[in-house]
């Protein structure tokens, strides 16, 4: 059975699938803009530029996905001819374990990769939650060495003020699961369910305070709502401990650090990570990070099945308003840390690895917020060439090709409205100039150039039509030899 044909009066609703977004050149730009700056700082630390294909098997991206209870569903998949699944890349490392894998043996070791690009994710779409979005990576794979983690902290820091944050406006904040880990075995929380019930909890620090936290590493919480929370059911003593490293963050790294070997842990793991915060110090100091950029801070958790060692996150420091004008904070713009079990699903073999990501949207709304817009309020258009005749288009496309060879973007008017209409396309383009090339001025061997931007501003004070009409504001004719020069005096302007 065949499908009856399209019906030849059917008409598609013009419409975007949900969680999909079209973007025109302002936010292109701004995103442009991002990528470019950061690049450049990942590439002065000698990162590698690396891209990977938008598709992945299925079985290579495996159970990557934070939380244990979360499904390792939520990406678009398709089965090929040969009967394999692939799928969507969901984030851009766990296309760097498979390469790492596959290409290991002629690697560079540490491989240092830097990427970007989209990402997708087939989960329900929300206010400001896509399916498809960009992310920027940068990881260095094969260097279990802590100051590895400090480069990656310290890039980031960079990258984040080389897109417009001005220092102080984002910490990277900065932990270490072995802490938790190993207090959480020092006080006899062994039970893996209990664990994730008390790690979780901690991570609540910044949402719910210390008291919300104490609750959920007890009894349970019940909130504004009336839902209630089961807790971690953990005994005095433990939930003190817990309460004691939570409370250990200092605005210096040392006073921090000096604060954490107060607390007798009684687990090799929490002395393993003590070890390792203390030489990404060292580091970190040798590199001109300091506290300001850079702190440490044991309420960060993050990925509770994805890292190993070190974490951290990158925190906007200034206060946004909410759609309704209160404060708050705008929190985390990127993240990263130590995930050395990655590769190890395709060799079996463990190969540290670190890095850090964040994303591209999420990050330029945080530079609106902090009023450093990555982007121009709106993107400037092309030169625009008016088109009076059909009988004249070599001149006008001749004068177009003068100007984009002189490097200066340019276009004729190809619609079919008149005069009018076209200055007004050209301003609704945001052109700097329009170019009018009339039978008077090819027979002069000239050009009308109208400085739009001065034209805008000038409109303003000249009254009347008759005015505007005489005095002709901005407007210049010149010599056609001295048109890329007259041209590149306004745009400098």
């Amino acid at each position: 059975m065949t499908d009856a044909p399209e019906s030849s009066d059917f008409r598609p609703e013009a419409r975007a699938p949900r969680g999909f977004a079209d973007r025109r050149a302002r936010e292109l730009a701004a995103e442009r803009k991002i990528l470019n700056a950061v690049s450049a700082v990942y590439e002065r630390y000698g990162f590698e530029l690396l891209d990977t294909g938008a598709f992945e098997y299925a079985d290579a991206l495996g159970k990557f996905l934070p939380d244990a209870d979360r499904p390792n569903e939520g990406v678009f998949a398709l089965q090929d001819d040969d009967d394999q699944w692939m799928a969507l890349r969901y984030d851009l490392t766990a296309p760097l374990a498979r390469f790492a894998a596959q290409n290991w043996e002629t690697l560079p070791k540490p491989f240092r990769r830097y990427a970007f690009g989209p990402v997708w994710r087939n989960e329900k779409p929300g206010p400001g939650r896509f399916r498809q979005f960009t992310q920027c990576d940068a990881d260095t794979v094969g260097s279990a060495r802590p100051e590895a983690d400090a480069e990656i902290i310290a890039m980031a820091s960079e990258g984040l003020e080389a897109v417009g944050l001005a220092p102080g406006q984002a910490v990277i904040k900065v932990s270490n699961r072995k802490l938790l880990d190993g207090l959480l075995v020092g006080v006899g929380v062994t039970d893996p369910v209990q664990k994730l019930i008390a790690l979780r909890a901690m991570d609540k620090l910044d949402r719910l305070g210390m008291e919300g936290v104490t609750e959920l590493l007890g009894a349970g919480r019940l909130d504004e709502s009336g839902d209630f929370t089961k807790g971690a059911q953990l005994k005095s003593g433990a939930i003190d401990a817990i309460l004691k490293l939570l409370g250990s963050p200092a605005e210096d790294r040392g006073r921090t650090l000096a604060a954490l070997a107060a607390i007798t842990a009684g687990s090799a793991a929490f002395d393993e990570g003590m070890t390792e915060l203390s030489q990404i110090d060292s580091a970190l100091t040798a590199m001109g990070v300091g506290s300001d950029r850079a702190r440490f801070d044991p309420s960060i958790v993050r990925g509770l099945e994805y890292y190993t060692g070190v974490v951290f996150e990158a925190d906007l420091q200034i206060a946004t308003l909410d759609d309704k004008g209160r404060p708050v904070r705008f929190g985390s713009v990127g993240g990263g840390g130590r995930y050395d079990d990655l590769v190890a699903r395709f060799t079996g073999e463990q190969v540290p690895a670190t890095g850090f990501s964040f994303g591209v949207s999420r990050l330029a709304a945080a530079l609106e917020a902090a009023g450093a817009a990555a982007g121009p309020e709106r993107v400037r258009g092309p030169v625009v060439v008016i088109a009076f005749s059909q009988d004249d288009m070599p001149h006008y496309f001749a004068v177009a090709a003068q100007l984009r060879a002189a490097g200066i973007a340019a276009e004729v008017y190809l619609g079919s409205s008149g005069m009018k209409a076209q200055m007004k396309y050209a301003d609704r383009r945001m052109s700097p100039a329009a170019i009018m090339l009339g039978g008077d001025e090819i027979a002069a061997g000239t050009v009308t150039i109208k400085d739009l931007d001065l034209g805008r501003e000038l409109a303003e004070a000249v009254k009347g039509n008759s005015a505007w009409k005489s005095e002709r504001p901005g407007q210049i004719t010149v010599p056609r030899g001295e048109l890329v020069a007259s041209v590149r005096a306004i745009l400098g302007r």
